[in-house]
């Protein structure tokens, strides 16, 4: 069989929803699929959970490695991928099963270099879409994704996940990208940085068939491992490449980076004083006391209070005010508000 579309998932102890996940993935509508499973060293069940599965159907493949972390997995399955069109899928999510089949009829429309659309996850037990602010259902040449979409990168977290995007594979191997490796945090957005530099023509889908299950302890929701304010510090302060900021104005990059910073520090707020078994009140209290009193976050707040305050909904409002006037029991208070709210109603 010559795959039409290749899908890499990469595996690290997942053995508790693993099995949804690669039924979901053999559920697909598109049979012409190759199904690549990186087991990145996991000490659970996992690895046998796949062989299970590989004896069964052989769309099923299983590269074992020793733990070398989520990237280094995703670019093994790159270097064994034969598919014409790349996607990724967590171990821990699942997908609809019209998903790979509506991504490739999109993608051959006009032999499209990417194919974006929405994913669904949940948040305090609410369903939430994730959708983008771009034309849907047409084509987005060139000059749209220099325009639009990667000063999108710039500015938001939101477009950074591979798991809801399917790549051509020619455009990945030609142009040599890859996931970072030795990087914590961030990896998806700088390999799509890295792929949207080269990208001809792309095309957005208001289509949700991507299902993001937010697990304690996962990768994203870690606090205790990963230092999530030092690594938006670091994308703040670092060289984005020439070919990416060419285009923009001086002032509308350092607009971008600002707006990121802010929206990553806000939504951190809300992560670390959440109610955790991994961290002390105290502890959560000081590392948010400690973030919003950092230079380069009271350097951006003015920029982001100018060019998004008014845009805010009243939550958002009242927290960014209370980071403005650095009052950590302000956004205690207002988070917890905000969580038995959704609770309850």
């Amino acid at each position: 069989m010559n795959p039409k579309v290749s899908v890499v998932i990469p595996v690290y102890n997942a053995e508790k929803f693993l099995v949804p996940c690669v039924e979901s993935l053999l559920a697909q509508t598109l049979r012409e699929c190759e199904f690549i499973f990186i087991n990145d060293g996991s000490s659970d069940g996992s690895q046998q959970i796949i062989e299970s599965f590989c004896k069964k159907d052989s769309r099923i493949r299983l590269i074992n490695q020793t733990n070398q972390g989520v990237s280094m997995a995703r670019n093994k399955g790159l270097e064994a991928a034969a598919g014409e069109y790349i996607g990724f899928v967590d171990a821990d999510d699942y997908v609809d099963a019209d998903m790979y089949e509506t991504f490739y009829h999109a993608a051959k429309q006009e032999d499209y270099d990417v194919v974006i659309s929405n994913f669904e996850s949940e948040m305090e037990g609410r369903r939430v879409i994730t959708r983008y602010p771009f034309p849907a259902h047409t084509s987005l040449p060139r000059v749209y994704i220099e325009r639009e979409i990667l000063p999108f990168f710039l500015k938001s977290d939101q477009l950074n996940t591979a798991c809801n995007k399917l790549y051509k594979r020619i455009t990945i191997v030609g142009n040599e990208v890859k996931f970072p490796e030795k990087v914590a945090l961030g990896e998806d957005g700088m390999f799509n940085m890295q792929f949207f530099k080269y990208a001809a023509h792309a095309m957005y889908l208001d289509y949700s068939g991507y299902h993001y299950r937010e697990v304690a302890g996962s990768a994203t929701r870690n606090i205790l491992e990963k230092d999530y304010f030092q690594r938006a510090l670091e994308v703040y302060t670092m060289d984005v490449p020439d070919m990416i900021v060419s285009y923009i104005e001086p002032l509308a990059y350092k607009q971008l980076r600002s707006i990121k910073l802010i929206n990553s520090v806000m939504a951190y707020v809300n992560v670390y004083l959440k109610s955790s078994n991994t961290l002390s009140f105290s502890q959560r209290l000081r590392y948010v006391s400690t973030m919003i009193a950092n230079p380069h976050v009271r350097e951006a707040l003015p920029i982001y209070y100018r060019e998004v305050y008014g845009t805010l909904g009243r939550y958002e409002r009242f927290i960014i005010n209370m980071i403005r006037k650095k009052s950590t029991l302000g956004l205690y208070c207002g988070t917890r508000y905000s969580s038995i709210r959704n609770k309850t109603s």
